[in-house]
């Protein structure tokens, strides 16, 4: 099967369509909410039967692909070697459950650990942010261009509320020295917004299926992504993403590290 990054997307893309109808219908049904680690993460049968969706998808087209998804499903995150799906079925499953609205589906496809592709769908306003290294980032059929690189204080700041109320790493002081914090509660969300120009970065605490989608289409409009110490994303592990286009970048680890 070819894995030509151009035809991925539009593969992904494809699925996400389907992935969409089954979702809308979902919601008209009463839905099966479970906790996780704790009251505030949740998943939900449609969360479940998205993934599922989504990894037989994957199997019947790359079938010697390794699958990291986030619902239910053998993580196997010590080797990236090969093809690799990050996928998150529900992206903001807490807003899909009190708002249903503000909640997305994304999966990042590596090869070797490097990116070859990202795709996320805003579910509600079915538009799609999708590209790579080797061909471009479109949101619903339009070509995007770099972002402007602005200081921190000129753009918004997408950023996660207990690291943010807490000031955990500064992050409330950083929130502050921005133009403003926005907390959507989604990744795919947030990297939506960070695509289209309308924040310069975003700061949260992440998995690998979280993070793998947005960096593998916004690090070509110019977005930088490290851990809080400057070090690269692993994708074997979770962490604190920082994800900035470069003056803001450079500011945030500045104020991380209390200098």
């Amino acid at each position: 099967m070819t894995q030509d990054p151009e035809k991925l997307r539009q593969t992904l893309i494809s699925w996400f369509a389907e992935s969409r109808k089954q979702i809308l219908a979902e919601m008209a049904k009463p839905l099966d909410v479970a906790r996780k680690s704790n009251r505030n993460d949740l998943v939900t049968n449609v969360d479940k039967a998205n993934q599922q969706f989504l990894i037989d998808h994957i199997k019947a087209e790359y079938p010697t692909a390794r699958i990291i998804g986030e619902e239910g499903h053998a993580h196997d995150d010590t080797d990236l070697n090969g093809l690799v799906f990050f996928v998150d079925p529900i992206d903001g499953t807490m807003n899909f459950v009190k708002q249903q609205a503000h909640f997305a589906i994304m999966i990042g496809v590596y090869r070797d650990g490097q990116p070859v592709v990202g795709a996320i769908m805003d579910v509600m306003r079915n538009e799609v942010l999708s590209g790579g290294p080797e061909i471009p980032v479109t949101f619903a059929g339009r070509t995007l261009t770099k972002l402007p690189d602005l200081q921190l204080k000129d753009g918004l700041l997408g950023v996660t509320g207990p690291m943010t109320i807490k000031n955990r790493l500064h992050l409330g002081d950083i929130a502050l020295a921005s133009s403003g914090p926005r907390m959507s509660g989604s990744a795919g969300m947030e990297f939506i917004e960070i695509a289209l120009g309308r924040q310069l970065g975003y700061v949260s605490y992440l998995q690998p299926w979280d993070v793998a989608a947005g960096m593998a289409i916004t690090k070509g409009l110019g977005v930088q992504f490290s851990r809080e110490d400057g070090s690269p994303i692993d994708l074997r592990q979770p962490g604190v993403v920082v994800a900035a286009t470069p003056q803001a970048h450079r500011t945030i680890l500045t104020m991380m590290a209390g200098e």
